[in-house]
């Protein structure tokens, strides 16, 4: 009697070579976004040596149940083993990278998940208004800053070190992490944070304390739009940035952006800069336009706003009175930073 042969003939270096980074990515992306609801991610991040012991009692946790979490982390090669305990961990020597790349499914899957579970419903009634408080704040905030790590982030804290500035304004700051980077590399420089969320302003108050800037950083809990009638908080700037925070008033308060621009255009120092950190909508190479296209389509169908183009932003800069207006090309797609001369 023959045996029967199961084996197929099949391309299995092709059959992976299709699927790429993307399993590993997923996978590395539904982890921590476990670990950031459990409260573990921060702990682990640090980079210190943690204990399953250590991590449950800080978060709050059950044992058993962050000693399972953190076999799976240690599997998927996130954390790695200190010691034979097998009880005592570190973050992966990659850890800011995975995070990082996860970050972009999270974002585009999860933080924005009420747009793809509501796209018949945007799509079919034109009349309804914005979806934006239709996301968890904290989602979009965590998953943002976890792209923002490597993608743009590093190009606008090297443009304001590079301009070693005495006083930093930022626009829509949230927790100050920017803010409180550039007061830790720059002795005797000032900063001042404006955001809307108190919670934000909160926690951007007690960082810089944790940070030992508190007495250099001033949170200002007001919008980016008040600017526009009370331009007080720029005064003696040498640098305003806003990172993604303008776009949100096209198309429906253009004419307050504008003088929003014109406001920081006046009150910076001769010399000063103003950086804009903004996605521009579809972008079309190969690198970009895939992430772009989504980017733009959350904003333009669900959202209601109006990216700006390059062009459109240096328009808008030169007319607010700026000479100088550069567009600087960030390794997050569809980014862009806009660095305009006073």
């Amino acid at each position: 009697m023959l045996t029967p042969d199961y084996t197929y003939e099949h391309d299995f270096a092709a059959e992976c070579a299709a699927a790429g980074e993307a399993p590993r990515i997923a996978a590395a992306a539904a982890l921590l976004e476990m670990g950031d609801r459990l409260g573990l991610v921060s702990l682990i991040a640090t980079g210190d040596e943690v204990t399953v012991e250590s991590l449950a009692k800080a978060a709050d946790l059950p044992e058993a149940g962050v000693a399972g979490y953190c076999e799976a982390l240690e599997s998927a090669g996130i954390i790695v083993p200190v010691g034979t305990s097998g009880t005592t961990f570190r973050a992966a020597d990659d850890f800011a990278q995975i995070r990082h790349q996860a970050g972009f499914v999270s974002w585009t899957m999860n933080a924005n998940r009420p747009f793809i579970e509501n796209a018949r419903k945007f799509l079919t009634d034109p009349s309804l208004g914005s979806g934006i408080d239709m996301r968890d704040g904290r989602e979009v905030a965590v998953s943002s800053e976890w792209m923002g790590s490597k993608a743009f982030y590093p190009a606008a804290l090297s443009t304001i070190l590079k301009s070693k500035p005495e006083v930093v304004v930022d626009l829509g700051a949230g927790t100050c992490r920017l803010l409180i980077e550039v007061l830790q590399r720059v002795p005797h420089s000032r900063a001042v944070g404006l955001d809307l969320d108190g919670p934000s302003c909160a926690a951007a108050r007690q960082a810089g304390e944790a940070a030992g800037v508190g007495d250099r950083l001033r949170v200002v809990e007001r919008s980016i739009q008040s600017i526009a009638d009370d331009p007080s908080p720029l005064e003696g700037a040498d640098v305003i940035h806003g990172g993604f925070v303008f776009h949100d008033m096209f198309p429906e308060e253009e004419e307050t952006a504008e003088r929003v621009l014109a406001n920081c255009r006046e009150a910076l120092r001769e010399g000063g800069i103003m950086a804009l950190t903004e996605a521009v909508p579809y972008v079309r190479n190969e690198r970009e336009r895939r992430f772009s296209a989504a980017v733009t389509y959350y904003h333009r169908q669900f959202m209601k706003r109006r990216l700006q183009s390059e062009d459109e932003w240096k328009a808008r800069l030169r007319a607010a009175g700026f000479t100088h207006v550069e567009s600087i090309e960030l390794a997050f797609p569809t980014g862009r930073l806009f660095v305009a001369q006073r």
